[in-house]
């Protein structure tokens, strides 16, 4: 464990401008010449910062996922009043989006999944002459120049279930594009560069999981090379493992994000640890730390399900395990009680370890 005094000169004397990287992503609040250094001596601490997802159960009316079905949009006799109100929906859900990049930079949380949902019927047929971004123009200035502003902070995109790259059938895959095509666009009007923000599961079995994996591969050659570079994969709770998942990742140069909670559900009787370095391995090249996602299953005969809350003993395991193995990890929570989870998390930690707290969401192990 480092001395107090050390990190607090660290943290607190070196100023906060010399801790990002060329592209200003918060990679840790150390100069790399002083990690390098520290690295040498023997030292290594990896920064941990806790994220959550999409909503608050905190900041009122702050929801980013107003919709309308289509089934409503097609009742609307007056199709330029029909878009006018998808546009004040859609603004309505990007002012909430600022509401909560603000509530977080309050709590110190620089790590957020943004909704999926912010552009209802997105990337339905009916809009697809429609220029559904210009009348968001100013909505889309605000969150940029936020983040501008604020450039530890870190965001991306978890698309439905629905965005299923090995599918055999070619619409599905050209629907699943177009979504990916409407991620990227929102990430540019965001003024961030698309590379590894978006993740996916690898996507359905179709009766033999070897096949299913060849046919993600098939399909790689078809996605757009700027929708590549913004795809991570995750390992999922059912069918494809960290193994199956390293597969593609290694093969395709794909960031892998590790779910531990999905890994406890479904593995193939081998500890994560094995699999770490790898997994390490596929984010060298990212301009962004690895991240991770926490979750605890709701019940043991609901294992599967996210829980209210986390469980800090699996997460806490967890870090004693990786500490000192990279400089970064973003960890994503995924619980019911969105950024109360968060909140309880810090709590539970600050009561059972002994870690050194950059700030409200962040620590050093």
């Amino acid at each position: 464990m480092v001395e107090p005094w050390f990190l607090f000169f660290l943290v607190e004397v070196i100023p906060d401008n010399h801790f990002t990287d060329q592209l200003g992503v918060m990679i840790s609040p150390f100069p790399e010449r002083l990690m390098a250094s520290l690295e040498k001596w023997g030292i290594v601490m990896t920064c941990v910062r806790l994220g959550y997802v999409a909503m608050s159960v905190h900041l009122p009316n702050s929801s980013p996922s107003h919709t309308m079905t289509f089934t409503h949009f097609q009742k609307l006799e007056d199709r330029e009043a029909a878009i006018n109100k998808l546009a004040t929906i859609a603004k309505k859900n990007l002012n909430n989006c600022l509401r909560l990049l603000r509530y977080n930079h309050e709590h110190d949380i620089s790590f957020f999944r943004f909704s999926s949902k912010l552009l209802p019927l997105g990337t339905h047929e009916v809009l697809e002459n429609i220029d559904i971004y210009e009348p968001l123009a100013e909505e889309f200035a605000t969150i940029r120049n936020f983040l501008r502003e604020h450039p530890r902070v870190r965001v991306d995109f978890h698309p439905d279930h629905f965005v299923i790259l090995n599918s055999p059938k070619a619409d599905v895959l050209q629907q699943a594009i177009k979504t990916l095509i409407m991620h990227e666009r929102l990430l540019r009007h965001f003024g961030l560069d698309p590379m590894h923000r978006c993740v996916l599961h690898v996507g359905g079995k179709y009766g033999d999981k070897e096949k299913a994996l060849e046919q993600f591969i098939h399909n790689w050659g078809f996605i757009p090379r700027t929708i590549q570079e913004m795809i991570i994969l995750e390992n999922d709770d059912k069918t494809f493992t960290v193994e199956d998942t390293l597969y593609l990742c290694e093969k395709l140069g794909i960031p892998l994000v590790f779910d531990l909670h999905h890994h406890e559900a479904n593995h193939d009787k081998k500890s994560w640890e094995v699999y770490w370095e790898r997994i390490c391995a596929t984010w060298q090249d990212s301009p962004l730390p690895i991240k991770i996602h926490i979750s605890s299953p709701r019940s043991e005969s609901n294992f599967r399900a996210h829980a209210n809350y986390i469980e800090p003993e699996a997460f806490v395991y967890f870090l004693e395990k990786v500490k000192g193995s990279v400089r970064q990890i973003d960890v994503m929570i995924e619980a019911k009680q969105k950024d109360e989870a968060l909140f309880q998390l810090v709590r539970d930690l600050k009561e059972h370890s002994d870690y050194e707290w950059v700030d409200q969401a962040s620590f050093y192990i």
